[in-house]
């Protein structure tokens, strides 16, 4: 299962210089972390589906995901101070290169009508941020035992700043981008 991090070492960094003009390998955009989290919505109050969310979003990612509470009360949404509010996970190094290889390679291919993630996702600094609507993808995911069907915000953070390197980085890495805009 290493064999995108690898593909990157051994292809991906001499393409990058050669298409950036960055003789620097220092320089170039690379990979930092991946950051998977769910907001829970009106699931907030229920212990056990949050629980549940959790599991599943560990069970996805290969590593435990954390239930992340309210910093303030917000009466307009009915949420007290230390309320779950989502799951998240922060993947780096070899597990943030297994997901993202098991992504590319087998969850997204099995999302229907998926003709590829939307060019728009970048923040301006070299991140990008897709969303998807349903964990059934996933090959870990049993279907018995998930009480409640949600999506989640996948964020891919690079070490540049410029949304054009980071394209051609996810780009040469195999995040299959939709054609046209």
């Amino acid at each position: 299962m290493f064999a995108l991090r690898e593909k990157y070492k051994s292809e991906i960094i001499p393409q990058l210089k050669n298409d950036l003009g960055i003789k620097n390998p220092m320089l170039l955009p690379k990979l930092e972390k991946i950051v998977i989290s769910v907001g829970a919505g009106d699931y907030a109050k229920d212990s056990k589906i949050m629980q549940n969310i959790a599991d599943t979003i560990s069970l996805i990612a290969g590593q435990k995901a954390v239930i992340t509470l309210a910093k303030k009360s917000v009466a307009g949404f009915k949420m007290r101070e230390g309320m779950p509010m989502g799951v998240k996970v922060t993947l780096r190094g070899k597990m943030m290169y297994n997901f993202l290889e098991k992504l590319i390679v087998i969850a997204l291919p099995r999302v229907k009508d998926f003709r590829g993630v939307k060019r728009n996702g970048f923040d301006g600094r070299g991140n990008y941020s897709f969303g998807l609507n349903e964990q059934l993808m996933f090959p870990e995911v049993v279907y018995d035992d998930i009480m409640v069907t949600h999506g989640m915000n996948i964020t891919l953070v690079t070490s540049t700043n410029s949304d054009k390197e980071a394209f051609r980085l996810l780009e040469l890495l195999g995040i299959p981008f939709a054609k046209g805009r």
